[in-house]
């Protein structure tokens, strides 16, 4: 998906957004539709979408053609909230392989922020929630899972982070338990606040866009009995305008990957 209404006269570097692609439809409208949000906040930024699975077009195909328009610089950002092994090892190799004539950066992956925890609030009061209900509501932070051990000291930074601002407990949780050292699955930490004496449990999935495990965390949600279910983060306002953000931050550096390798 293009948008460039002014590529060639715009020479700021082109924002290319790279997420992991799924099976599901619904992932890959979203991921446009936040893209096209982000690109309508900040015109004549040529914005591109390119998917390392399932979906298309590819990375490699997205970066082939902007050689061959006559782009040169490129901000490649992964539209990931923790820096797992997407982010450190799939993204940087197919970077590694464009045409040498692009100069690449990479961007730093969406979390943590204080926007994400801006949208996965707009998800819960969209959901039902009260902004005078949090003290009396235990939070589950389910993200999709990682056996990364940053991933998951992000998600359980972000759990505290979020019960400092009100809540009466938060937990992190995976759509499924991926190791016996990291959170439990969804339902699990549903009943883990139950037990606790949490009388009203919401879950606030943590993920971007509708899939396979996003599913997983809504079962296990509905499973468990928790009163409220957030939607997924979606192409909400606070993601659109953090896109830009860690553009502008990435666009400012000077380290190149086009030519490594």
């Amino acid at each position: 998906m293009r948008h460039h209404p002014h590529a060639l006269a715009d020479r700021r570097p082109v924002l290319l957004v790279v997420a992991h692609g799924s099976r599901d439809p619904r992932h890959a409208a979203t991921v446009h539709a936040l893209v096209r949000r982000a690109a309508a906040l900040r015109p004549g930024l040529r914005a591109e979408t390119a998917f390392l699975d399932f979906n298309a077009p590819s990375v490699p195909r997205v970066l082939d053609r902007l050689a061959a328009e006559g782009a040169r610089d490129v901000v490649a950002l992964p539209l990931l909230l923790t820096r797992a092994f997407h982010a450190k090892a799939d993204i940087p190799s197919v970077l590694r392989a464009a045409p040498a004539a692009l100069r690449i950066r990479q961007a730093e992956v969406l979390g943590p922020s204080p926007l994400l925890l801006g949208a996965l609030e707009r998800r819960l009061y969209e959901a039902g929630l009260g902004p005078g209900d949090r003290s009396a509501t235990g939070l589950v932070l389910a993200s999709a899972g990682s056996t990364d051990p940053e991933a998951i000291a992000v998600i359980a930074e972000m759990a505290r982070e979020l019960r400092r601002t009100g809540w009466c407990s938060v937990r992190p949780a995976f759509a499924s338990a991926v190791s016996s050292a990291g959170p439990p699955h969804t339902g699990a930490a549903v009943r883990a606040l139950r037990a606790e004496g949490v009388r009203r449990v919401a879950v606030a999935p943590y993920v971007i866009a509708p899939g396979r495990l996003p599913d997983r965390i809504a079962a296990g949600a509905r499973e468990a009995g928790a009163d409220v279910l957030a939607d997924v983060l979606g192409p909400a306002p606070e993601l659109a305008r953090l896109l830009l953000r860690r553009y502008d931050a990435c666009a400012r550096r000077e380290d190149l990957l086009a030519a490594v390798g």
